[in-house]
C-alpha cells in the first residue's frame, strides 16, 4: 500500500505541476521578464529555447514523483532544492532589478524567497523523513 500524500505534499506537487506548465511556456516569452532563470540569469533566445522546456520536463516529472508518492522523488527534491537556494542567491548578483524597482521589489524577493525555499526544500524534507513509506 503506497503511503498517502497529506496536504502540505499535495499541495506541493500541484504547485510543481503549475510551475513545470510555466518553464515549458519560457519560450513564448509572454511579458518583458518572462525569460527562464538559470543560476540567477534571465536567459533568451536559444538558450531559454532549451533551458525552459528541459527545467520543465523535470519539474513535471518531479511532480509525479510527488503525487504518486515514489522513492525516486527524493533525490530530485533535494537537487530542485540546492537549485532553488542557488538561483535565489546568484539572481541579485546576475539580473539587475528593473529600472524603476523600488523598495518594494525587495520585500518581494524576501517573500519570493520564503516561499520558494520553503516549499522546495519542505517537499524534499518531508519526502526524506518518509523515504521508507514512498514506493
Amino acid at each position: 500500500m503506497r503511503a498517502e500524500r497529506g496536504p502540505f505534499l499535495t499541495v506541493a506537487a500541484i504547485l510543481f505541476g503549475l510551475l513545470a506548465i510555466s518553464n515549458l511556456s519560457k519560450p513564448l516569452q509572454i511579458g518583458p521578464h518572462t525569460g527562464f532563470v538559470l543560476f540567477g540569469e534571465r536567459l533568451d533566445g536559444m538558450a531559454n529555447l532549451i533551458a525552459g522546456p528541459i527545467f520543465g520536463a523535470l519539474l513535471a516529472t518531479y511532480a509525479y514523483g510527488v503525487w504518486t508518492m515514489r522513492r525516486w522523488a527524493v533525490p530530485l527534491g533535494g537537487l530542485y532544492a540546492a537549485y532553488v537556494v542557488a538561483n535565489l542567491v546568484l539572481f541579485p548578483f546576475r539580473t539587475p532589478p528593473p529600472p524603476n524597482a523600488g523598495p518594494g521589489w525587495q520585500v518581494f524577493g524576501l517573500v519570493y524567497a520564503a516561499i520558494a525555499i520553503g516549499i522546495s526544500g519542505g517537499a524534499w524534507w518531508t519526502l526524506s523523513r518518509r523515504r521508507d513509506e514512498l514506493g
